[in-house]
């Protein structure tokens, strides 16, 4: 599942770039190469179906900027959240489902 995870969140990563640019360019010179009003609104949606995406299989999105996905796991029997953040090429970190990001440590 992850490489299609990576691949998703990839693309997620790329529309939010290009939202955020084509929302800036409209609000303050009127146009963007990127297209006007219809593309940022189907830039949106494509940003939500992802996010949704991730919901269904059962991938908890805990930011989207950066973007930062939690997998619920267990590990020694501890309830525990692996933790993928933008960036990242691999499940590599994790941390107590009640303690969050803070909480955060290399898997072992």
């Amino acid at each position: 599942m992850l490489p299609e995870v990576l691949e998703r969140a990839d693309e997620f990563v790329r529309l939010r770039a290009d939202l955020a640019e084509l929302s800036h360019d409209l609000r303050t010179v009127g146009r963007s190469p990127l297209g006007g009003l219809a593309e940022a609104k189907a830039l949106d949606a494509r940003m939500e179906e992802i996010l949704g995406w991730f919901t269904d299989q059962g991938v908890e999105v805990k930011g989207v900027a950066p973007l930062l996905l939690d997998f619920p796991a267990e590990l020694d029997g501890v309830s525990v959240r692996l933790c993928w953040l933008e960036g990242d090429r691999e499940l590599a970190w994790y941390h107590r489902t009640e303690l969050g990001f803070l909480g955060r440590r290399r898997i072992p």
